[in-house]
């Protein structure tokens, strides 16, 4: 198993409807790929600003290129994350889950 994990910045004072928009538009798309097997978002809030983590696990390489492309270590934006983050990290990071908790 893979875990995917992303991480962007976004003002607080955004923060509560860019959660929302991760909600209602990224999740269902994550959930609807062949092969994810999970998805969790997390927040902090740091003075006025609010990061986020996207973690996901993926049963295999493959199933993460069905999501983001060729470049599988390349971060994937909706065109709405424009309205949100500070900036667009280009990569995200990936881990091989060697043990864990069901």
């Amino acid at each position: 198993m893979i875990c995917r994990i992303w991480h962007g910045r976004t003002a607080c004072t955004k923060a509560d409807a860019y959660a929302r928009f991760l909600e209602e538009r990224a999740i269902p798309d994550y959930r609807s790929v062949r092969g994810n097997v999970s998805v969790a978002i997390m927040r902090r809030d740091e003075g006025a600003v609010s990061h986020f983590l996207t973690v996901t696990h993926w049963d295999s390489e493959a199933s993460i290129r069905a999501f983001a492309g060729e470049d599988v270590l390349k971060a994937k934006y909706y065109a709405e994350d424009k309205e949100f983050l500070l900036e667009f990290e280009p990569q995200v990071q990936h881990y091989v889950v060697m043990a864990g908790t069901s």
